[in-house]
């Protein structure tokens, strides 16, 4: 297998947000054209038209040539709902091939539950787990690859998803921890910027010049973080005066206990993560016996 993007099929199957986002980074920074990208999804061909409309990929609602694309891809992309997971997998297991690569953005099938939907230990799996940032090239993807995904595998699969932001490979286990730093990361720094909204409606500004200025702050900050490659505890410190009012405003976050809380957040995203997969994993296997 190649290690070029540029030279590779794709088959997704799915058609939603986080499909289109993989797309859009595979042909504005991948260098992969349109017509190496065949989309498929269940029902809503207006959807379909859309992205062929807006990428210039390739789609059909021929059940045939669907699947020959699942068939003759490189690389499968299996973007449907956990929901479907048991059926879908179920109904394109005897297209699969040993030498295609899996790229799976399912949350919380793990790859174990995919080789049993799949009938066999010996696909080439990829585990994703994105998050939404990825939707404007500013994602984060935590991934882990079954035993048999070639280096040039992982290669390409480290290469798609960076075209949608950056990649963390990572054993499977701690895919979980992930999705409680990133995947629920973005729900966190937006209920604080609602948070910091309302304090400044309450202190007399106007609610659309409050978020303009907290969405600036928020952005500005994360970019000192990246641009400086400073801890952020050694940035926060530089700005926290003695007896000013960045101390006056830390000093009440811990009294109402906001780090503990936040790193409480994680574990239990991360805990969630792990509670949601296992359910996933108990009902396909009940469903297959």
């Amino acid at each position: 297998m190649t290690s070029s993007l540029s030279h590779m099929k794709f088959t997704f199957i799915g058609a939603g947000s986080m499909a289109e986002a993989i797309i859009r980074g595979l042909i504005t920074k991948g260098g992969v054209h349109g017509e190496n990208i065949f989309v498929i999804n269940r029902s809503n061909r207006a959807r379909l038209e859309e992205l062929r409309e807006r990428y210039g990929i390739r789609s059909s609602v021929n059940e045939l040539e669907k699947d020959d694309a699942i068939r003759t891809g490189h690389i499968v992309v299996l973007a449907f709902k956990p929901k479907d997971a048991l059926e879908g997998l179920s109904k394109i297991k005897h297209l699969i091939r040993p030498e295609q690569l899996l790229v799976s953005v399912i949350a919380g099938l793990t790859i174990d539950t995919m080789q049993t939907l799949l009938g066999a230990a010996d696909y080439s799996i990829v585990r994703t787990m994105p998050n939404t940032s990825s939707t404007i090239g500013l994602g984060v993807t935590g991934m882990s690859f079954s035993p048999n995904v070639t280096p040039a595998g992982r290669q390409l699969a480290v290469q798609m998803f960076e075209s949608a932001g950056i990649v963390s490979t990572v054993e499977e286990p701690l895919l979980d921890t992930i999705t409680g730093v990133s995947g629920s990361g973005p729900a966190y720094i937006y209920y604080m910027m609602e948070a910091m909204i309302q304090g400044g409606v309450q202190g007399g500004l106007e609610p659309e010049e409050a978020r303009r200025l907290v969405v600036q702050t928020v952005l500005g900050a994360a970019s000192m973080v990246q641009a400086t490659g400073e801890n952020p505890a050694d940035l926060r410190r530089k700005v926290t005066s003695p007896n000013g009012t960045t101390q006056a405003a830390l000093e009440t976050l811990d009294r109402h206990g906001f780090p503990e809380a936040v790193a409480k957040a994680v574990l239990r995203a991360a805990e969630r993560a792990g509670e949601l997969g296992a359910a996933i994993s108990a009902s396909v296997t009940s469903q297959t016996k």
